[in-house]
């Protein structure tokens, strides 16, 4: 579980093919040092686990489906990729509930100077229309932002100059493939529709209904 809240970003130093899929090495500042064999680890939105860590770099094993639906398709050395480690118990939720499970990939359309921010827009694939709303959350490369506008099969966000400056969004030029992830919320209650669990004659969604649900 992560929180869409970049810690670094690390750039690719390898990407070497595999059996079915490939191996990457990242180099970051401070992260590789925390990291153990086996520790998840957000990379571009991408849930990967690390297959070995060092003091400045990691490595991860690239599955064949990974590679088919996320950018780090399109991953070279060279490549600046985004950071997050799992969320701790009991830590503070700055972003929303991201789960590293990638979605689809849309692309980047347009980025307009807002001040010293900006408006960038990204097209997105039909099928995930239904779970993208209005002021709602959505993931970008593994960074938690907010729908600020719906058209069509875009969405535009509003990003601060402290996101440009500390993630890769400032480094994306039109065209560019992104990862995105919906809200997680967004998949459960449609999955509560399709069981027919919110009919009028169904008890009320309520906290105990949902402990009793699983949730």
């Amino acid at each position: 579980m992560f929180t869409g809240i970049i810690e670094e970003t690390g750039i690719v130093r390898s990407l070497r093919p595999a059996t079915q899929g490939a191996n990457i090495v990242i180099e970051a500042e401070t992260i590789p040092a925390s990291l153990k064999i086996g520790d998840s680890i957000a990379v571009s939105g991408a849930c990967l686990t690390a297959t070995s860590a060092g003091e400045t770099s990691f490595s991860c094993d690239l599955s064949a489906e990974t590679m088919k639906r996320t950018s780090l398709e399109c991953a070279r050395i060279g490549t600046i990729v985004n950071l997050e480690r799992p969320l701790e118990v009991g830590a503070r939720l700055g972003g929303h509930f991201v789960l590293g499970h990638v979605d689809g990939m849309g692309r980047l359309v347009s980025t307009k100077s807002s001040g010293e921010g900006a408006v960038m827009s990204f097209r997105y694939p039909r099928e995930l229309a239904r779970y993208i709303v209005f002021k709602g959350s959505i993931t970008v490369d593994g960074i938690s932002l907010t729908v600020a506008s719906l058209e069509g099969d875009v969405f535009s966000i509003a990003v601060i100059p402290h996101t440009l400056r500390v993630t890769t969004l400032g480094l994306l030029k039109a065209g560019d493939p992104v990862n995105l992830e919906v809200d997680v919320l967004g998949r459960y209650f449609e999955r509560f529709f399709q069981l027919g669990l919110l009919r009028e004659d169904h008890p009320a969604l309520t906290l105990d209904f949902l402990k009793e649900q699983g949730f």
